[in-house]
């Protein structure tokens, strides 16, 4: 039986891109080591000349990116997204180098789809992208001329996944983990339900969904699972509500929240 080509399902995302010669050189970077699909999410410039002169040989994989207005739509489909990081504090998920991060990548491509997720030229990705991945990725470089350009970081990514991709071998996972979207649906649903249910009122909303974005994560939650999370959240809101009006009605004259 062969095994299957990871490389078909992942995806590049170049996330705000500024210069649209980075996007033409890491597409050329792509291609090098047999990649092709690139999606940019809301570049500053595309399609662009300086695009197609720095892809040098690489056009088919811009003439074939895909262009997404937010980061949501770039990673729909996707079960397993890798954020590369220049930061190693404040990170809710693990961070690996990338020669032990890729055969990680190459594995989980070989079942679903996968999304290498690159930031900004000035500032790399936001901490709400980071929240998207599951893992996080970080170049080891110079400490003291750490700076290094975004079609560089994806042909290091590229050629240890290249090389990753040439000696695994194929293990067949049990769990089936549910798209991104499904998952994002999810964690919408839970930070409602919380906050309905007043959770909210001695926490803090956005550290506290971090902390259960990475339990969830690490979770690798099934179709199956998450539709048994979001009944148990919509079950609990309605008895909630219903709580709430039952005090109302026995206390009328309390304008106050029960």
């Amino acid at each position: 039986m062969n095994k299957p080509n990871p490389f078909e399902n992942i995806r590049v995302a170049l996330s705000h891109t500024t210069h649209p010669g980075n996007i033409g050189a890491a597409a050329r970077a792509m291609k090098t080591m047999g990649l092709r699909h690139l999606y940019l999410i809301n570049p500053r410039h595309f399609p662009d000349p300086q695009a197609n002169a720095m892809a040098a040989g690489a056009d088919d994989v811009l003439q074939n990116a895909v262009v997404c207005g937010s980061i949501d739509e770039a990673l729909q489909g996707v079960a397993y997204t890798v954020a590369m990081t220049a930061r190693l504090r404040d990170i809710s998920i693990a961070v690996k180098t990338p020669r032990e991060a890729m055969p990680i990548v190459v594995q989980e491509a070989s079942q679903h789809p996968v999304a290498l997720l690159f930031g900004t030229e000035m500032s790399g990705l936001t901490n709400e992208e980071m929240g998207k991945a599951q893992l996080g990725v970080n170049i080891q470089t110079n400490p003291d001329f750490s700076s290094l350009n975004i079609a560089a970081s994806v042909q290091v990514v590229a050629y240890e996944l290249s090389v990753a991709a040439h000696s695994y071998e194929l293990v067949t996972a049990e769990v089936q983990p549910a798209a991104h979207e499904r998952v994002e649906g999810l964690y919408a649903h839970l930070e409602k339900a919380l906050f309905e249910m007043g959770f909210f009122t001695t926490q803090n909303p956005t550290r506290l969904m971090q902390r259960l974005r990475r339990l969830y994560s690490r979770a690798r939650l099934e179709d199956e699972e998450i539709n048994i999370l979001r009944g148990i959240l919509t079950v609990a809101t309605a008895y909630n509500a219903r709580l709430k009006q039952r005090y109302m009605e026995e206390h009328p004259h309390d304008k106050g929240n029960s």
